[in-house]
């Protein structure tokens, strides 16, 4: 794996809390999250796999990793987007999510996309 990734893919993440889906008396907090991937590089990349780190504001952690997003691994030539929504819980209202994308170009060259922090909150809570 080279240093300088052989294209440029751009994260940009959206979240929203789900007061539907949560029962804050049970300390269960849904959120969904929106995650856009544009290929702003020169070359055709294919999603791999993601890699997920979920903190709660106890600092209790989850991972989550497996192949590709939602179901996908969907490969986005220069200036194509993709764009999917999908959800975690937690047992406080509060906190935030980072990771990783592992992506291959179409040259063959793998190589990886961190996933910038960003924060869980619950409607109700202000901090």
């Amino acid at each position: 794996m080279e240093d300088q990734p052989p294209t440029e893919i751009q994260i940009s993440v959206e979240t929203r809390y789900l007061p539907e889906q949560s029962s804050p008396e049970q300390e269960h907090f849904a959120f969904a999250y929106q995650i856009t991937m544009q290929n702003n590089g020169p070359q055709t990349a294919q999603l791999l796999s993601r890699h997920w780190i979920i903190t709660d504001a106890e600092g209790h952690v989850q991972e989550v990793k497996g192949p590709g997003v939602v179901g996908e691994q969907p490969t986005l030539q220069p200036g194509q987007r993709f764009r999917y929504t999908s959800g975690s819980v937690l047992s406080t209202p509060v906190g935030s999510m980072h990771g990783t994308f592992e992506w291959v170009s179409d040259t063959g060259e793998s190589f990886v996309v961190p996933i910038p922090a960003f924060r869980l909150a619950a409607a109700t809570v202000f901090h």
